[in-house]
């Protein structure tokens, strides 16, 4: 998968984890929601995990860094480099 694939997933699953987490919140016995919001957390561990070694860190709290300090490398999280772009999309132009 591409840096921007990796991102795009990995964001859909960050917030289908979040979304989980609230629903869990009124419904904490819901067997079925449980097991999906465990599943969806696992694979969105794995691709972060696997941004994270092919393309750096996406985080500097809670990531080991290789030599020298990686988290400088990156484009960070507010400038444009870092942000995905729709491919093909003229309709998100103001997303860009």
């Amino acid at each position: 998968m591409s840096r921007d694939e990796l991102l795009l997933k990995l964001s859909a699953l960050d917030f289908y984890a979040i979304d989980l987490h609230l629903y869990l919140n009124t419904h904490p016995r819901d067997r079925e929601a449980l097991a999906k919001y465990n599943t969806v957390v696992r694979e969105a561990k794995a691709l972060r995990e696997e941004f994270e070694r092919n393309y750096g860190m996406l985080s500097a709290q809670g990531t080991p860094s290789k030599y020298p300090w990686q988290w400088i490398e990156n484009p960070w999280p507010w400038q444009k480099e870092f942000n995905f772009e729709l491919a093909g999309d003229d309709d998100n132009v103001g997303l860009r």
